[in-house]
């Protein structure tokens, strides 16, 4: 197996606070890598380690076979990097942007109109390489930055909350793009806060509090979570249910989900039954239970929730 990233241990604090507590992963060469977890969980602080631009506090990270502290610039040179803010300039045309970053990453003059031919037909932007980039649609900016992020071809690529703001269909036709990416070598690792993005990943980390909670294919997760079950409650007051059923035993979790309620019950059949009794204790009108498969959510708010609940 060849590691495109190794990470052992790291961790970063700031002034006493810990936004990374000794995280260690591994992502393979080609793979679709992903980190999901809330604002602030310590997603974008890894990425900044791993492209040199922080220094850990303490652990070690290599990245393409370097280490991240002793060769951040050498690093850098290996990499494509595409933040949430698209990393464009909205005051240039598309061809504008283009050049400029092809300059920035060096592309040698007589690459450079193959490689801007080749982002405008990925970017599907053909027709509009003369229009100021402020005046696109999202989700062809997002495609214009990632066709930047890769013009020097850099066999690692790293995208920070890249789809955040975009529609679900745009975001489905990004993903598109990074499978062609990774079919074609290279190793992405992505962050993002949507949790139905994360089942499209190889494997992902989730998050939380700067610590990983879990980690595998999204699959291998889920079935590890098999021990608990899930229901979807459709309910007449959905807010007092859910403040009345966190203090229920029988519930391990619940959340707001969709206009309704999921509920994390480690026997779906007896809880079923406590809830309809507590809620309508509490007149609230319950109109259905349905026993569902974990979703990818369903495991990670019951995570933090385990973690909060042994904190108190």
């Amino acid at each position: 197996m060849t590691w495109a990233i190794e990470v052992e241990d790291l961790g970063k604090t700031f002034e006493g606070f810990v936004a990374v507590g000794g995280v260690s992963f591994q992502v393979a060469q080609g793979e679709i890598f992903g980190f999901l977890g809330p604002n602030g969980a310590g997603k974008s602080t890894i990425i900044r380690i791993l492209c040199g631009l922080l220094q850990p506090s303490y652990g070690k990270a290599r990245v393409a076979g370097l280490d991240v502290e002793e060769h951040p610039e050498e690093i850098r040179q290996k990499l494509g990097y595409m933040s949430q803010r698209f990393s464009l300039y909205d005051d240039l045309t598309v061809e504008e942007n283009i050049d400029f970053f092809s300059g920035i990453y060096g592309v040698p003059d007589e690459l450079q109109t193959e490689r801007k031919d080749a982002v405008l037909a990925m970017a599907n932007l053909e027709e509009r390489a003369g229009t100021m980039t402020g005046l696109l649609p999202s989700g062809f900016k997002q495609r214009l930055a990632l066709g930047c992020a890769i013009l020097h071809r850099p066999p690692i690529l790293f995208l920070d909350e890249p789809t955040s703001g975009v529609d679900p269909i745009t975001r489905r036709s990004f993903w598109d793009l990074l499978y062609e990416l990774s079919s074609a070598g290279h190793t992405i690792l992505v962050s993002t806060h949507h949790m139905d993005e994360a089942e499209y990943c190889h494997r992902l980390a989730l998050i939380h509090r700067g610590k990983i909670a879990a980690m595998g294919e999204p699959g291998k997760i889920k079935q590890e979570w098999r021990h608990f079950e899930i229901l979807r409650l459709d309910l007449s007051d959905p807010m007092l249910s859910l403040k009345v059923l966190k203090a229920e035993p029988a519930v391990v979790g619940v959340f707001a989900f969709r206009g309704g309620l999921h509920a994390t019950v480690r026997d779906a059949a007896s809880a079923s039954v406590r809830i309809r009794q507590i809620l309508g204790e509490h007149q609230v009108e319950v109109r259905q239970i349905t026993a569902i498969p974990p979703s990818i959510e369903d495991v990670f708010v019951g995570l933090v929730q385990s973690d909060e609940s042994r904190a108190i």
